[in-house]
């Protein structure tokens, strides 16, 4: 699933302000989405991506860490040493393989206090020494009660079904009018076509009736 919104991001989400303080062309950021939103009880993938021009060291040491709430927030989770918030304990689960360039961070067992800001940070050993790199913005999750849905509410759907209604009635009437009027037009003109025939027949035959 991870996988498959980091294919998806939006060329939006892939600009360089998201990353810490520095542009594309300078050559290293963290990519991630803007906005997420999850359901109290359920499940959350927080992807992410990241960049770089360095070149590596032989054992680059790559480790994965996550902030929360702001961007100098405390550290929730950590790929090495391992380490994991007492707030997200048996509830986080980091999808990715050391060398890898994306992966997700995983939220089980939805809050409601786990509506925050996340932070991914990157830390890579490279030939010009140890480089870390931290989105700026990061992700906001927002946390919905169980049960809420995002549909409209049943008056807003009555009010458009009856607003639909009575534009269906008014169509429906705006087209019984034009057929009407058709109705009357052709009846007028065979009338205006028809009349001047019935009269030059009647003059023919008066003149031709025998006398008195």
């Amino acid at each position: 699933m991870a996988w498959i919104l980091l294919l998806l991001l939006p060329v939006a989400c892939l600009q360089a302000g998201n990353s810490a303080g520095h542009s594309r062309e300078t050559g290293f950021g963290v990519i991630q989405l803007a906005n997420l939103s999850g359901v109290q009880g359920g499940s959350i993938e927080i992807p992410f991506s990241f960049y770089f021009s360095w070149e590596l060291a032989e054992d680059p040491q790559m480790k994965i860490t996550w902030r929360w709430k702001h961007f100098h927030g405390e550290f929730i989770y950590n790929s090495t040493p391992s380490f994991k918030h007492e707030h997200f304990k048996d509830r986080l689960v980091l999808t990715w393989i050391q060398g890898r360039t994306s992966g997700a961070l995983r939220i089980l067992n939805l809050k409601e206090n786990d509506q925050a800001t996340y932070f991914c940070r990157v830390s890579l050993q490279t030939t010009e020494g140890m480089k870390i790199v931290q989105s700026i913005k990061g992700t906001q999750l927002t946390i919905f009660p169980t049960g809420s849905t995002t549909t409209r509410s049943p008056s807003m759907v009555t009010s458009a079904m009856n607003t639909a209604g009575i534009k269906d009635t008014e169509c429906h009437r705006s087209a019984s009018l034009v057929n009407l009027g058709a109705m009357v037009g052709v009846a007028v003109a065979t009338a205006v076509l028809i009349t001047p025939v019935y009269v030059l027949m009647f003059i023919l035959w008066w003149k031709k009736r025998p006398a008195d």
